[in-house]
């Protein structure tokens, strides 16, 4: 039987978990790791995963407008 680790528990999200964690949209994640400063990223070919405790940085230090 195959444990699975809670999301909040995770070093590394797939772009789906991380739209499920924050509630953003799949496409707006990807979006932002397009852009230019984008540090939360793992780039692994064209596989990507996200930083869990970086991105919740940037989301909580992004201001709204």
């Amino acid at each position: 039987m195959k444990e699975t680790v809670p999301i909040p528990q995770k070093l590394l999200l797939t772009i789906e978990e991380t739209a499920e964690y924050s509630h953003i949209g799949v496409h707006k994640i990807r979006e932002l790791l397009e852009e230019k400063d984008c540090d939360f990223v793992l780039k692994k070919g064209s596989y990507s995963l996200i930083k869990r405790a970086k991105f919740e940085k940037y989301i909580l230090d992004k201001e709204v407008i």
